[in-house]
């Protein structure tokens, strides 16, 4: 029977490398001359630096942009409120999420049973699989969720015949 599965995932080489790209001009950038600006990575998780609020603004503004020449979906990423560390100088958080919350993983399967397509769709961990008899179904049921879902990015990967 063809399947699918739909999943939200991150490329990490490319997110490293977007963070590299970003650190590489705020070093060499005259604006941030002698300031503290900086992203670091630990796991899934990025932590911003910057002397002021509008200079963190700037290294975000940065980093987005590298994000997008490197491939990498910049609505994977969810900032947390900034916070100040000490005299002026400022942090924010950025998780990045990997793979599909419950929740929405529960939308996404009402979505496709609300369509009436005849397809089957189940929660799988961090990813939902979608099963039917053909492949025409199948694509249906993608153009659908491409449509609906909007706040994460999705992959549909794994089709099989």
């Amino acid at each position: 029977m063809p399947s699918f599965d739909i999943t939200s995932e991150v490329n990490k080489v490319e997110l490293k490398n977007s963070i590299e790209q970003t650190n590489k001009e705020v070093a060499n950038r005259f604006d941030f001359k002698g300031s503290d600006a900086r992203v670091e990575q630990t796991e899934m998780q990025l932590t911003v630096y910057a002397d002021d609020d509008f200079k963190l603004k700037q290294v975000m503004d940065v980093f987005h942009s590298k994000c997008a020449k490197r491939g990498v979906d910049v609505r994977a990423l969810e900032p947390k409120p900034s916070e100040k560390i000490g005299g002026n100088k400022m942090k924010q958080l950025v998780d990045v999420r990997n793979g599909i919350e419950q929740d929405t993983a529960k939308r996404i399967v009402k979505l496709i049973k609300d369509a009436k397509i005849k397809v089957q769709a189940s929660i799988q961990g961090e990813a939902v699989r979608v099963s039917g008899a053909k492949k025409d179904d199948l694509q249906a049921a993608i153009a659908l969720v491409k449509n609906a879902v909007k706040e994460i990015p999705l992959q549909f990967q794994n089709f099989r015949e």
